[in-house]
């Protein structure tokens, strides 16, 4: 029965052996001894035919289901509401992770700002002529230099951003 599927099937998608094999990466031989009955697809193969002749699994292996079209239609619609309901979930927790997120990037720029302001750049002081303290003075001071230009452009932003994901329950 396998073997009667698959050539009806390819053949009413208007699909030659040659085609249908070069779609399934395998030789036009192997195809050809489906349909003669003289093999059969490995399960992996048969779900790649499938997705290739566009048919269910179930068809191929010539099965018929019985189903009537309003349990079909109320099968679909009770799948859709799940559907539905976990997609508004993942939104909510979405916004509600990028809220949190945004609070606690304001809070370490802050927070950063408050350390930078406390040491009142401590390295201008520091004795150059030592290669570690002049390495580390001028990594520092690049720090500072880029944080406090662009920090307030990205807090700006991260509060823009909290009014934008709050939301009122």
């Amino acid at each position: 029965m396998l073997n009667e599927n698959i050539k009806a099937i390819r053949k009413s998608k208007g699909l030659s052996q040659q085609e249908l094999a070069v779609r399934l990466n395998i030789v036009r031989q192997t195809v050809s001894k489906w349909e003669q009955g003289l093999s059969v697809p490995d399960s992996d193969m048969l779900i790649s035919l499938s997705e290739v002749l566009e048919t269910p699994v179930s068809t191929l292996l010539g099965e018929t289901v019985i189903e009537t079209e309003a349990d079909t239609l109320k099968a679909i619609s009770e799948k859709l509401e799940v559907i539905n309901l976990q997609l508004a979930q993942r939104k909510t927790m979405r916004r509600k992770m990028m809220y949190w997120s945004l609070i606690l990037l304001c809070t370490i720029i802050v927070i950063v700002f408050a350390i930078l302001l406390e040491l009142e750049s401590s390295y201008l002081g520091w004795n150059y002529s030592d290669p570690e303290t002049a390495v580390l003075g001028v990594v520092f001071h690049s720090f500072e230099w880029l944080f406090v230009r662009i920090a307030p452009i990205i807090l700006i932003g991260a509060i823009i951003g909290i009014f934008l994901t709050w939301k009122k329950e």
